[in-house]
């Protein structure tokens, strides 16, 4: 580019003052009364007017990828399956039993909450199941809800039969409560979700609760799997429930807390 002159008259000078400048130097002076000049950007540098510093969203996603700040993405996948896992496993023996309503034969709601304070068993009923009517009619649960009853245990039973299946509704249960001599309310899970929450498999299938509200056995009423009580192994017969109660009462722990119950399946 061809060289460029300036003259400048400085005051109190002899005569004028001549200066050459190159181009960079008359973009400067050109740039100091507002005419503008600029040059080329150098390589990577932020085009002019653009700020190289990130908006708080840009910043927050280079600081954690994943859009979470801090977040640890491994503890949060583990707390994720630890509540999932949680919510799938239901009752446990030594946790506390999940409450529940279910409705008796009357339509009156029934919770187990509303036991708090008390040793409470559930007892999984079907009336058309032949191990519930041996156990009822001449085994151990002909006598056991009544005793216990009498000792301040709250026993509930639990007909989870879908409607149409098996010894299920309310007529089937009021009937037979009426011929076993049941004082114990029965309650109506025709949906199942209280027994699939329990896990329950079998009728009879007991579940024992302390008063602290603590699951502390699951499993078989006794060791008889006739139902009759006469054939138990071993040749002695146990009742699970009422040793479980009796350890309860205690103060105890419950020496065996889980036994494999026997009888129908449960009609879901």
């Amino acid at each position: 580019m061809p060289r460029m002159t300036a003259t400048f008259i400085v005051r109190g000078a002899a005569r004028p003052v001549h200066v050459r400048f190159l181009r960079d130097t008359v973009c400067g002076v050109l740039a100091l009364v507002a005419v503008g000049c600029s040059k080329p950007s150098a390589v990577g540098q932020e085009p002019a007017g653009q700020s190289s510093t990130a908006s708080a969203p840009e910043a927050a996603e280079v600081a954690s990828p994943s859009g979470a700040a801090a977040a640890d993405p491994a503890a949060a996948s583990a707390a994720t399956a630890a509540s999932a896992a949680s919510a799938q496993q239901g009752a446990q023996i030594g946790q506390a039993a999940p409450d529940f309503s279910l409705p008796d034969l009357d339509g009156k709601q029934v919770s187990l909450s509303q036991f708090k304070g008390k040793p409470v068993v559930l007892e999984w009923f079907n009336p058309g199941c032949p191990f519930v009517r041996n156990s009822h009619t001449k085994g151990s649960l002909k006598t056991t809800a009544a005793t216990e009853a009498g000792k301040g245990v709250a026993w509930l039973a639990i007909n989870s039969g879908a409607p149409g299946k098996q010894g299920a509704g309310a007529d089937a249960s009021r009937k037979a409560a009426s011929e076993f001599g049941m004082q114990h309310p029965v309650l109506l899970d025709e949906s199942g979700s209280v027994g699939k929450l329990y896990g329950a498999e079998r009728t009879p299938h007991m579940y024992v609760i302390n008063a602290e509200g603590v699951l502390v056995y699951r499993g078989a009423i006794d060791n008889s799997p006739d139902g009759e009580g006469q054939s138990p192994e071993g040749g002695k017969l146990v009742n699970y429930v009422t040793t479980a109660l009796d350890s309860v009462r205690s103060g105890g722990a419950v020496a065996m807390a889980e036994t494999k119950a026997y009888g129908c399946s449960v009609k879901y």
